[in-house]
């Protein structure tokens, strides 16, 4: 177990110095964000262009990323920090499951960088500290099963647009003000 956890935080910190933004530049920055929806976006779009995608052999089980944005505003950002956790990690289990269906290059090389992605965001998002303690597994997001490959992108780049996003934004109106604490935290730019 200890040895899965110091794989997974190293993984996490080469993650971060390939070019992915910490918690606060995220937040704050808007534009990692937008960044991060475009490669999604193109993700999506470069595994729909792999040619003889097979539908997978056994079905995977994805999250259900929609959301009504009324609902979505009036939860504390705790609730809304656990669920994204949820749909992130019921995610990359279903990217795992699907990898190891795929021979095909293309759809290898597509899952590979969707798992990257998916996984570096549930990593940070274990990272956010809140007063009821840390996210532990476990939890039963609302999911369906699916075998095409093709589901899993346009799952992620929903979650993303979505759920991640409006969460951000919401935390950027808490934590990117100027002066907050006596100072301004220099990663946060405003908008």
């Amino acid at each position: 177990m200890e040895l899965n956890r110091l794989l997974l935080l190293t993984s996490f910190l080469l993650h971060m110095e390939e070019g992915h933004a910490g918690p606060t530049q995220l937040v704050c920055d808007n534009r990692l964000i937008q960044k991060y929806i475009r490669e999604a976006k193109d993700m999506e779009n470069r595994a729909g262009q792999c040619q003889a995608l097979p539908a997978l052999n056994y079905t995977v089980v994805l999250p259900l990323v929609d959301l009504s944005l009324q609902q979505w505003k009036s939860k504390p950002h705790e609730t809304k920090w656990q669920e994204i956790l949820c749909d992130l990690a019921l995610l990359v289990g279903a990217v795992a499951g699907a990898q190891g269906q795929v021979t095909e290059d293309c759809g290898t090389r597509q899952l590979s960088q969707l798992y990257q992605h998916a996984n570096f965001f549930l990593l940070l998002l274990q990272t956010f500290s809140w007063e009821a303690g840390p996210w532990e597994q476990g939890c039963s997001p609302r999911s369906k099963e699916q075998t095409h490959i093709t589901s899993i992108f346009l799952t992620y780049r929903q979650l993303v647009q979505g759920k991640l996003r409006f969460f951000f934004h919401d935390l950027a109106k808490d934590l990117c003000k100027q002066g907050q604490g006596g100072g301004r935290d220099p990663w946060c730019r405003t908008r």
